[in-house]
């Protein structure tokens, strides 16, 4: 499903200073893997993601999704590829303060096809599953950390995904909350979902399918 073929990105901060956050990473990872990758702030998971995002390209090496090089594609091509395949958790929330809970999920479903056609009842759906039915009216500053969690978590799938990228999906939340959300992701991972995870949390590792540890640009198994 998604192939990291010795992918290396540098930023070059100026004429004499370059980072490398991510450096000869080869990785293959099979449809309905739930692969966690640990490691510091600063070691370059971050980076990881978004180049399985397509979001930035890498300066050497291959990023493939489904066989198909992201660096070969247009921006519009990329986006309808986040759009269909995609779903993605941050770190923070990101929910729009103005929206309800219902239109902050049903959103990625409006930009992918304009009019979000069935996203409504999908919404629903993926909110009463995520034991969220009674806060489908309400805004974003009304819910609990782990309820807007949740919420992000619904957003990500509201396009039916076959990739959810993960960034810190337990951060700021306490140990119950946590188990709480890793169930969930586990559930939607037990449909055929792909997950890849970044996060600091070593206790994440007993989740996965296969465990990574990302230092200094590299990636291990662990």
């Amino acid at each position: 499903m998604l192939s990291f073929d010795n992918v290396t990105k540098d930023f070059h901060l100026d004429e004499e200073n370059t980072i490398t956050p991510v450096r000869s990473v080869s990785l293959e990872i099979e449809p309905g893997e739930f692969i966690v990758i640990i490691g510091r702030s600063g070691t370059g998971k971050t980076t990881l993601l978004n180049l399985a995002a397509g979001l930035v390209r890498p300066t050497s090496g291959r990023v493939m999704v489904d066989d198909v090089d992201l660096a070969e594609m247009s921006d519009k091509q990329l986006s309808s590829l986040r759009g269909s395949k995609m779903g993605f958790v941050f770190q923070f929330p990101s929910l729009l303060p103005s929206l309800t809970v219902k239109d902050n999920v049903n959103l990625p479903a409006i930009f992918a096809n304009g009019n979000g056609r069935g996203a409504a009842e999908r919404g629903a759906n993926l909110l009463d599953t995520l034991g969220l039915a009674a806060k489908m009216d309400v805004y974003p500053r009304q819910l609990s950390a782990g309820e807007q969690k949740r919420v992000v978590i619904a957003r990500s799938l509201i396009n039916q995904p076959q990739l959810i990228l993960a960034d810190e999906p337990t951060s700021d939340l306490d140990s119950q909350t946590e188990k709480e959300v890793m169930t969930i992701l586990l559930d939607i991972n037990s449909r055929g979902v792909t997950f890849i995870i970044v996060t600091h949390n070593l206790g994440l590792i007993s989740f996965a399918t296969r465990a990574f540890e990302m230092e200094n640009g590299s990636l291990n198994q662990v």
